[in-house]
């Protein structure tokens, strides 16, 4: 099975965050990968993965970092594949990672989620594939439908909590 998507972290102290990305992309059946590779003290792994990805057959690229979070901004720089970053709170609640992977420079973009998002990282992985598969256009259509659903039940449990002066 090739991997469609890739998830990069800097350090596996990042698996908490990527594990949530991961569950998201096995439960809608997207093949992908995991590793650990730093910008800082693995370069030469990190270009060569960059470089080499597009040619195995990844797709999209989840990368995460926390502090000077270089990684997402070197994978893109160095491959033709779309990068997620995904700062992680490490120092200064993440707002440094959120910074760095963000303020890329003209010409290296990288789609940018929420501190620990990486939920939102596969979520939008996923959206990225679904443009070509409609196998798991389906999926992502279903769950995006079902997100509705949880509202709806939240709220029916809400107006069974009585208090003195709630209205509704």
């Amino acid at each position: 099975m090739t991997p469609l998507v890739s998830i990069i972290m800097g350090s596996t102290s990042d698996m908490p965050v990527l594990s949530k990305a991961a569950q998201l992309l096995d439960d809608m059946e997207v093949p992908f990968e995991m590793n650990a590779l730093s910008a800082h003290r693995t370069p030469a792994q990190v270009e060569d993965f960059a470089r080499n990805a597009a040619g195995r057959g990844v797709k999209v690229v989840i990368a995460a970092a926390g502090m000077a979070a270089a990684l997402p901004g070197v994978i893109a720089a160095n491959s033709p594949l779309p990068v997620i970053g995904v700062p992680i709170a490490s120092t200064l609640d993440g707002i440094d990672a959120l910074l760095s992977i963000v303020q890329m420079p003209p010409g290296i973009p990288v789609a940018t989620v929420g501190i620990n998002a990486g939920y939102n990282a596969a979520l939008l992985a996923v959206q990225m594939l679904a443009l070509s598969d409609q196998a798991l256009a389906k999926r992502f259509s279903e769950f995006k439908d079902s997100l509705s659903g949880k509202i709806v039940k939240a709220n029916e449990e809400l107006a069974g909590i009585k208090y003195k002066f709630k209205t509704n």
